[in-house]
């Protein structure tokens, strides 16, 4: 079951990608052949295996919240291109 060029097109346009001819094609059988070994995934059977959504065991890793030396207004600013009154003058967003 390949993709046809039509397939590969939506697709890229769904993501938003500007593809060249040869990449067209390049995915075009990369993505068939992605497609191809899901076929075979759905051919095993997993009747007896319970729906998992984790495979690992999950636990958060937390540290201490300490308070560490860090860089003064003056240091921070040092290499900023531009400052105004302490804090880093970037353009307006418009």
């Amino acid at each position: 079951m390949g993709l046809s060029r039509a397939e590969v097109e939506h697709i890229a346009e769904l993501v938003k990608l500007a593809l060249t001819e040869e990449e067209k094609e390049v995915f075009a059988l990369q993505l068939s052949s992605i497609l191809e070994h899901f076929q075979a995934l759905q051919t095993l059977d997993t009747t007896g295996i319970p729906p998992t959504a984790q495979v690992i065991t999950l636990k958060n890793v937390m540290r201490a919240d300490e308070v560490t030396p860090c860089l003064s207004p003056e240091e921070a600013l040092a290499n900023a291109p531009q400052a105004e009154k302490g804090y880093f003058k970037v353009p307006a967003i418009l």
